[in-house]
């Protein structure tokens, strides 16, 4: 599993178990020196030890289509992996869908679950299902640093409607509109309390810096 740490991949680990799959690990690919502003290291490491599931970061640098391929070659001829699962929703500024490129070359398949899907109802089955989400970055063209910590609730999809009727935001936030942590869900074997942060601004972003995390019984 293709792991950030944020909702779409969270929710594509669960529908994923529904369909079928077997998912061994998450993998996430990071510069050799990571600094991830929307998705800390240290919450992920601690996602993977609620879910249950070993962590591996791939370093990518550039060439990243060469990195890339190393790493999912890797997956393939090291570890006995032939499918790897992603959030993607849909294109990224009308490219192609990057995995599934790398992947090609290397003879990895990809699985997909949320592809193409009403950005509505996947937001909407996040909370059916007991997913417990939070805004950790936006880019304040869209959302203001407001949003910053604040829970993926009915009231928060309307008001990202709303957003969305002004601007154009993509409502699961697909072009890079914002990012959100995922803290429980129904795979979680313990929550993740984030005890305390505070919000950032850094040029066009504001985002979570997190100060104190711990997992706490369910």
């Amino acid at each position: 599993m293709l792991w950030t740490g944020g909702k779409d991949s969270s929710l594509a680990l669960y529908e994923s178990g529904h369909n079928g799959y077997r998912v061994r690990c998450l993998i996430t690919f990071a510069p050799p020196e990571p600094n991830f502003l929307a998705h800390p290291l240290p919450f992920i490491k601690l996602q993977a030890e609620s879910l249950g599931l070993p962590h591996y970061v791939f370093t990518v640098c550039r060439p990243f289509e060469n990195s890339y391929e190393s790493g999912l070659r890797r997956l393939r001829e090291g570890m006995n992996i032939h499918t790897v699962i992603t959030g993607d929703i849909a294109e990224v500024g009308g490219s192609p869908n990057w995995i599934r490129e790398r992947s090609r070359p290397v003879g990895m398949n990809v699985h997909t679950p949320l592809w193409g899907r009403d950005r509505d109802v996947l937001l909407r089955q996040l909370l059916a299902n007991g997913f417990e989400v939070f805004f950790s970055c936006a880019k304040t063209r869209w959302l203001t640093e407001d949003w910053i910590g604040r829970e993926l609730t009915d009231s928060s999809i309307a008001d990202l409607r709303a957003v969305r009727e002004r601007n154009g935001l993509d409502l699961c936030g697909e072009e890079g509109e914002y990012h959100t942590l995922v803290t429980d869900g129904p795979q979680f074997s313990q929550t993740i309390d984030i005890r305390s942060y505070s919000k950032r601004a850094e040029d066009s972003l504001a985002y979570m810096e997190i100060h104190e995390l711990e997992l706490t019984a369910k």
